[in-house]
């Protein structure tokens, strides 16, 4: 199903983008508008996986962690480098990853050449807690998304990727 009854997100940029705009009241320029509009998005769709994350006793952040852990196996990742392939800046990793060992979720390790140097894994709670969610996830996803069309949300895909760009590091693996 596409939106704007029945044409897609790419018709109507492309609309957007060759029809003249006249600035909304509402906002100081059309990038203001765009900014507030991504960030509401955001709030709208972030509450529906809050509230499913809730049910787990978990956060977001928390299940991105556990979901990178478990593309990693049998590998444990270094704490720096699983921070850098979050979706959102994790400011105190190191407390969250306190919060998952002590539900068995994630192990740590340090290693004996560099003590500095911490590991997680993923534990088999871990592996069964993310198993447990695939499908009430899947739903929430269509309950966030499922109104647009594939091609819609490849589109969207693309400008996203487009507008975040400029400002991802170099060796983000968000490039």
């Amino acid at each position: 199903m596409s939106i704007a009854g029945g044409r897609g997100i790419g018709h109507i940029i492309r609309d957007m983008a060759t029809t003249p705009t006249i600035p909304s009241p509402r906002f100081d320029s059309l990038q203001q508008e765009v900014y507030l509009g991504l960030w509401r998005t955001y709030d709208r769709l972030r509450a529906l996986e809050d509230e499913l994350f809730a049910k787990y006793e978990l956060t977001a952040q928390q299940y991105n962690v556990m979901r990178l852990l478990k593309a990693a196996r049998p590998e444990s990742v270094p704490t720096l480098a699983l921070a850098d392939r979050l979706v959102s800046r994790a400011p105190d990793i190191t407390r969250m990853i306190d919060r998952l060992e002590e539900r068995g979720l994630v192990a740590r390790e340090r290693l004996a050449v560099d003590r500095r140097v911490v590991r997680v894994r993923i534990t088999e709670a871990g592996l069964e807690t993310v198993a447990k969610l695939a499908g009430p996830l899947a739903e929430c996803h269509a309950r966030q998304l499922g109104h647009l069309s594939d091609a819609d949300l490849k589109r969207l895909a693309v400008l996203l990727r487009e507008a975040r760009l400029p400002h991802e590091p170099e060796d983000s693996v968000w490039r």
